[in-house]
């Protein structure tokens, strides 16, 4: 059988890359250590733009900005973008980012802690993009059902945890397993839950895909 990670460089050699910008943004997050998403996860997202054409999107997890400004640029122009985030070094990079990027006023940040701001929010998004704290999914997910459109996407980022996630908790590092639990349940809760229909894909480190009933 062909290696998991030869199939994906495969893969990702037949894309036709991003707007310029957003490569050099992505260059740029790579050499600073900055966690973005991964080149099969933009494929995906941006085939997501294209197919569901949200009106009003949520990103819970912004860091410097990248998949925010991806979202804005392959989507319709007058879609909406809210995002969230907490650490306090990324904020000024990302609104910089967005200042020089976000040509459209399309994004919005919101500065602070994402469970303070969930339950601000008010009902209305027809797209969430989940990707902060792992260990926080479980806890985000209430408030992200209460504001999803009926119809609406749930989109979640990297549940499978470098493959961590379905090992044994005695296999994973004791500081790790807190999150390797609450990603668990998680998934367990995204599958199970009624007002749900989720898949769990093996693109980049794991996707979720879950439509609200």
């Amino acid at each position: 059988m062909v290696e998991q990670d030869r199939i994906t460089a495969f893969i990702n050699s037949l894309d036709r890359g991003n707007a310029q910008y957003l490569d050099e943004l992505e260059k740029k997050a790579k050499e600073g250590d900055v966690p973005i998403i991964r080149k099969d996860t933009q494929a995906l997202l941006k085939f997501l733009m294209a197919q569901s054409r949200p009106r009003n999107i949520l990103e819970v997890g912004c860091a410097i900005g990248f998949s925010a400004l991806l979202m804005a640029e392959y989507s319709d122009p007058d879609t909406k973008i809210t995002t969230i985030e907490k650490f306090e070094k990324r904020i000024p990079i990302a609104r910089d980012n967005f200042k020089t990027f976000d040509k459209n006023g399309k994004i919005t940040l919101l500065e602070g802690d994402a469970m303070d701001i969930l339950k601000t929010l008010p009902e209305g998004y027809d797209f969430i993009f989940m990707d902060a704290a792992k260990g926080q999914y479980i806890n985000f997910l209430p408030e992200c059902l209460r504001i999803l459109n009926k119809g609406g996407l749930l989109v979640s980022d990297n549940v499978l945890q470098d493959g961590d996630v379905i090992e044994s908790r005695f296999a994973v590092t004791r500081r790790d397993r807190t999150i390797h639990a609450r990603m668990r349940e998680y998934l367990y809760e995204l599958k199970h839950n009624d007002a749900l229909n989720t898949v769990i894909l093996t693109v980049g480190d794991g996707m979720t895909l879950s439509v609200k009933l």
